[in-house]
């Protein structure tokens, strides 16, 4: 197999393993007696991890090797799932309860976070050591169509797995990194040359050359992050749900976006191959039609088209990721995806915060929020117009 169609394989892996634990966490709180706020630390703690140490696993890469990183990361997150598995275990056997339990099962996601952390800058550089620039923008569409294929089929395996313990899917995720471990170190050959620099290149987050895109892909993460975190709530009263209906109907039209989105990514960037500003350029009014939709929407059908023009906008992440790897050199390429990265966990952790609080004041809102922050990222984008014009 190609070193791009093995990359792709081991994300997707890496995606698929975490978000197996979306439709099982709550619940799984729930029985064992932990709240909301607590549960709601847990992924603030997984993202916090990541905004701190993806720089740094990004810039360890170029000293150390990709390959080495990236099996530390996924070997990490595979010990991390088994201990949240164990202590959860220990807390029904009521051998932890309370803030014991809590405490311990958080230091798993936290040990998660810091080593998960180095599994997607560390794939983002080795992906820029074996493409061409010129063709880094439709190779980066990859890994978005693996990530997005991760996120669709993930949590209907977590929610069947479910049928057999809410364990089950803990379990099986940490198993199946122990598989991605395997694959990498077995097959996945090593992409940097071995005249490495003795010591990690500095990128600051304020040089010049990436700033600009850094801003724009946080405000792109967060408004996402805010409309994923009350997208049910939304459809659950615009369209006076149950909740049984609430989760067919949202599962429904999220899978329709997951699909649009790996489509537009895993297909039709790879085919018209514009460069980074062009699909910027056609992105970012999407996604501002589709949370302005959201705000407007009054049907279950004008929601979901909402969501498709959403999907449609995600050729940004490709992008964007392509313009901060052409805006870097190559000695860079970990650097620069260490930061892309924390800037994303960034949207991650303020995300849920944002959109749930702007939720309690009104449905509208969260959606008002982010058309407002993709607005202001497109006058800033387009009052530049040297940004992201790398091929």
């Amino acid at each position: 197999m190609k070193p791009l169609t093995l990359l792709f394989l081991t994300l997707f892996n890496s995606i698929l393993g975490l978000s197996v634990l979306f439709p099982v966490l709550g619940p799984l709180s729930r029985e064992l007696g932990l709240s909301e706020v607590q549960v709601g630390l847990f992924s603030t703690g997984y993202a916090l991890m990541q905004f701190v140490l993806s720089p740094y696993w990004g810039r360890r890469s170029e000293v150390v090797g990709r390959k080495p990183i990236l099996l530390l990361g996924i070997v990490g997150f595979a010990v991390s799932f088994f201990l949240f598995a164990f202590f959860a275990w220990l807390g029904y056997q009521k051998v932890l309860l309370g803030w014991s339990l809590f405490g311990s099962m958080l230091a798993a996601r936290l040990l998660g976070g810091a080593f998960s952390s180095a599994t997607l800058p560390t794939a983002q550089a080795y992906l820029a050591d074996i493409t061409p620039r010129d063709q880094r923008t439709q190779s980066f569409a990859i890994l978005g169509a693996a990530f997005g294929l991760g996120i669709i089929f993930g949590p209907a395996i977590g929610a069947g797995l479910a049928h057999f313990g809410l364990l089950a899917p803990v379990v099986f995720s940490a198993s199946l990194a122990v598989l991605n471990a395997l694959f990498v170190w077995r097959v996945l050959p090593e992409s940097r040359p071995l005249a490495r620099p003795q010591s990690p290149p500095r990128l600051s987050w304020a040089d010049p050359r990436i700033l600009p895109l850094l801003l724009v892909g946080l405000s792109i993460n967060l408004a996402s992050i805010a409309m994923e975190q009350t997208v049910a709530f939304l459809y659950q009263d615009r369209l006076s749900l149950s909740p049984a209906q609430t989760a067919q109907t949202v599962g429904l039209a999220l899978v329709v976006f997951g699909v649009v989105g790996v489509l537009v990514q895993g297909v039709w960037v790879r085919a018209v191959r514009w460069p980074p500003r062009a699909l910027l350029s056609l992105g970012l009014p999407l996604l501002l039609l589709g949370y302005l939709g959201l705000v407007f929407a009054p049907s279950f059908g004008w929601l979901t088209v909402s969501l498709v023009l959403l999907g449609l906008g995600s050729m940004t992440s490709p992008g964007l990721t392509a313009a901060q790897s052409l805006a870097v050199s190559d000695d860079e390429q970990g650097a620069v995806a260490g930061l892309s990265s924390a800037a994303q966990a960034l949207g991650r952790m303020l995300g849920p915060v944002v959109g749930t609080s702007l939720y309690g004041l009104s449905p509208a809102y969260p959606y008002m929020f982010s058309a407002l922050l993709i607005g202001l990222a497109m006058v800033f984008f387009f009052s530049r117009p040297k940004l992201a014009s790398g091929q």
